[in-house]
């Protein structure tokens, strides 16, 4: 069974297409990165699986339950990471999950949630005293009660150090490895990388990609630039390398020879070429970058004016 399935999903608000004809399927058990600049979708998409707003039209399961007819029961069972939450209310660390615990009918321990997000030493303090990383880490031990089949993280290392980052990535591994299903929306290219099993990649409403990381770069079919660094200039072997099936150019800085080839597979033979001519004292390679491959992918996201000035219901803004 699928963890998430939507079906034509679209999502307008006046003369903007939100969310448009989004046809998804998250398996159960997976790290899902969903990808995609500051108001591409991403978490007008999560408000629909949650039915916090209903769709223009298509459909959307959860779970193997329909979102629209059992709302409550799809609550249940996912514990959500808002992007944004705060804490307004006059409650500590502790009482704020001692709330959660009693809400949903759990038996966690609070005490052994604050160490698992390493609030060990601050569950008595006011959690809205808390930096905006504290909090940021409190909402994930909220979203965590009750061993939830599935989290909904929505930009969930805002506001989070690298030990927050790799604290919360443990988690997110540790609960996968558990069989639970990880939703983790995102703009922050590193953060999806290190954790997903398989992305989407969303702009301007559109599903444009959904694979591995890896393989959407192996699609991509862009460069590769490899360094060669030698014992003395290979200023000789340019020329020789640069004829080399599938090396686009080949040029020498200092000691170095840089060589940019079509395709990384190429790099194999640029090098076994340079080393039966040359000494190679050291080597580099770079292929496609996640920041490259997101812009070819996304042109560059919504005009970022746009994505500030959304139409609004009531008052408020429109989720992204």
């Amino acid at each position: 069974m699928a963890a998430i399935r939507t079906r034509g999903l679209t999502k307008e608000f006046g003369d903007l297409i939100a969310v448009d004809d989004l046809d998804l399927v998250v398996e159960e058990g997976e790290v899902f990165g969903f990808l995609g600049p500051n108001g591409a979708g991403k978490s007008t998409t999560i408000n629909l699986l949650l039915d916090f707003i209903r769709p223009t039209s298509g459909s959307v399961e959860v779970l193997g339950i329909d979102a629209q007819a059992a709302p409550a029961t799809i609550r249940e069972r996912v514990g959500v990471l808002p992007e944004g939450y705060g804490f307004d209310d006059p409650l500590t660390g502790r009482e704020n999950l001692e709330w959660v615990i009693e809400t949903r009918h759990a038996d966690d321990d609070p005490d052994e949630l604050l160490a698992l997000v390493g609030l060990a030493d601050d569950g008595d303090r006011m959690a809205k005293s808390y930096s905006k990383g504290m909090q940021q880490r409190l909402s994930l031990a909220m979203a965590l009660v009750d061993d939830p089949d599935m989290l909904v993280l929505d930009e969930p290392t805002t506001g989070l150090d690298p030990n927050g980052i790799q604290q919360m990535r443990s988690v997110i591994r540790e609960r996968a490895e558990n069989g639970t299903t990880v939703f983790f929306s995102s703009h922050i290219l590193s953060e999806v990388e290190a954790v997903c099993d398989r992305v989407g990649v969303m702009s301007e409403g559109k599903l444009v990609a959904l694979d591995s990381i890896e393989q959407l770069r192996e699609n991509a079919g862009g460069q590769a630039t490899i360094h060669l660094t030698c014992a003395s200039s290979p200023t000789a072997l340019g020329e020789s390398v640069e004829a080399i099936d599938g090396v686009a150019s080949a040029t020498v800085e200092a000691e170095t020879l840089v060589v940019d080839c079509l395709d990384p597979s190429v790099k194999v033979d640029v090098v076994t070429h340079a080393a039966e001519r040359a000494t190679i004292t050291d080597i580099t390679s770079e292929t496609v970058s996640l920041e490259s491959l997101f812009n070819d992918l996304t042109d560059g996201g919504r005009d970022a004016e746009a994505a500030a000035s959304e139409p609004t219901t009531d008052g408020q803004e429109v989720p992204q």
